[in-house]
């Protein structure tokens, strides 16, 4: 089975795109380009956090939902989030509304304003993570070696719901690694970007 689709302009995407027609817009603007912003990581991580269980198709289209229930995931707001503010997420049918989801996140806004705190950025500590070899084919594995370390990490720090597969899918969708399949129109474009893109420190 070819690891591609073609994609609405006939040129071929990652085969996971068929599964939605909006994914095709979000795997060529958003997936596996570098993010290097603080926010976004966080939001990022969350959201992840937030699919454990559920398809990537029902947290895309609650996304604009999360963030204006969330703060814009501007951790440092929410990080003081309470038990009404938990109480109010809990009734707001626009997102997951998952108890031990929604106090994971609050409790992992806390753990990113201690990483920033000791490392100077969210970005510098996680882009530490990104593999310097890695020879794996794309999309034939759901953890690497890598996401079992940042996650490892993340835990001892306190944070929540961050396992090594939810991890990965956060590098891949953030660059940390470039996932594109081989023969996806993208997967130059994000080499190109991850070769330009100067690393946190």
């Amino acid at each position: 089975m070819s690891a591609t689709i073609p994609g609405p302009d006939g040129r071929p995407r990652c085969r996971w795109c068929a599964a939605a027609p909006e994914f095709f817009d979000y795997h060529d603007r958003e997936w596996g380009f570098p993010v290097t912003d603080d926010t976004r990581l966080f939001e990022k991580l969350s959201l992840e956090s937030f699919q454990s269980g559920l398809s990537w198709r029902t947290i895309l289209a609650k996304r604009e939902n999360f963030r204006a229930a969330f703060a814009g995931f501007d951790f440092h707001k929410l990080a003081q989030f309470d038990e009404a503010d938990v109480a109010r997420l809990l009734a707001d049918s626009g997102i997951v509304r998952h108890r031990g989801k929604i106090e994971a996140a609050i409790n992992n806004a806390r753990r990113a304003c201690e990483i920033v705190e000791a490392e100077g950025s969210l970005a510098a500590f996680l882009w530490r993570f990104e593999p310097e070899d890695d020879d794996a084919s794309p999309q034939t594995r759901s953890t690497s070696p890598a996401s079992v370390a940042l996650s490892k990490e993340l835990r001892k720090r306190g944070w929540k719901f961050v396992g090594p597969t939810t991890v990965y899918a956060f590098m891949q969708a953030m660059g940390l690694i470039n996932d594109h399949a081989e023969g996806c129109v993208i997967r130059d474009e994000v080499t190109r970007a991850r070769m330009a893109m100067q690393r946190p420190s």
